[in-house]
């Protein structure tokens, strides 16, 4: 399964069943699981052979703008970029799909969705509305952040995890692996450490009659050791 373009994703685009399949076009999980802005092999050597382009019919993988004289007469998109992660501007893809729910936003003076979730830790404060898959923060009249959330939103088997289930999980499966990483760095600096032998009243005496007195001494110099965490 590829990657999500521009983004690091949570969730993976699939269709469950036969409901969910007839929900979206047959290009739309592809486009966004294609990672897009890489060097076209077949014009390398060109000097615009950037793949930011799309066949909605062909759905062949990303093209440069020269690949799109072979597909004339086919319906294409071109994708952007905002923030290192990919966007598609709402004049193109609201001629091919719905996207109603999904929160748009102006760049460029121009109007764009995101294609992907980008990851959010915690809503701000006084956030009122979220994406209903990921969290992210939105404004009260949208339900989804992105394309790829209102897919897994809307599937027929997505249910949402709560949050404080998850978040609780995981800060307690993180909190249990940085203590035994810890515990493991200080074992393994007791074993290369030698243990300091205990003084007899021999060594003691010996140390005394070694001593003259009014000579000042400086302390001897101790090992550092350091732990990293």
């Amino acid at each position: 399964m590829g990657g999500c373009g521009g983004g690091d994703c949570e969730y993976e685009l699939v269709f469950n069943d036969d409901d969910d399949v007839s929900k979206w076009p047959r290009w739309l999980r592809p486009l966004l699981q294609t990672s897009f802005f890489s060097q076209c092999k077949l014009h390398a050597a060109a000097h615009k052979s950037e793949c930011n382009m799309f066949c909605l019919d062909c759905v062949n993988g990303p093209l440069c703008s020269l690949c799109l004289n072979f597909h004339k007469d086919h319906r294409s998109i071109q994708i952007r970029r905002s923030s290192y992660h990919d966007v598609i501007r709402v004049c193109e893809i609201q001629k091919y799909l719905d996207i109603t729910g999904v929160q748009t936003y102006i760049i460029n003076s121009a109007k764009i969705v995101f294609l992907n979730q980008r990851p959010q830790p915690r809503p701000g404060k006084g956030v009122t509305n979220t994406c209903r898959v990921c969290d992210r923060s939105l404004l009260d009249s949208f339900a989804f952040c992105s394309l790829g959330c209102k897919i897994v939103g809307m599937s027929n088997n997505f249910q949402k995890k709560m949050g404080k289930e998850i978040e609780g999980s995981d800060s307690e499966e993180s909190m249990n692996g940085t203590s035994r990483y810890k515990q493991m760095i200080r074992n393994k600096i007791q074993s290369f450490t030698p243990s300091t032998p205990p003084q007899t009243t021999s060594m003691m005496n010996y140390r005394s009659a070694k001593r003259r007195k009014g000579v000042p001494h400086r302390a001897p110099t101790g090992g550092l050791i350091m732990e990293y965490y």
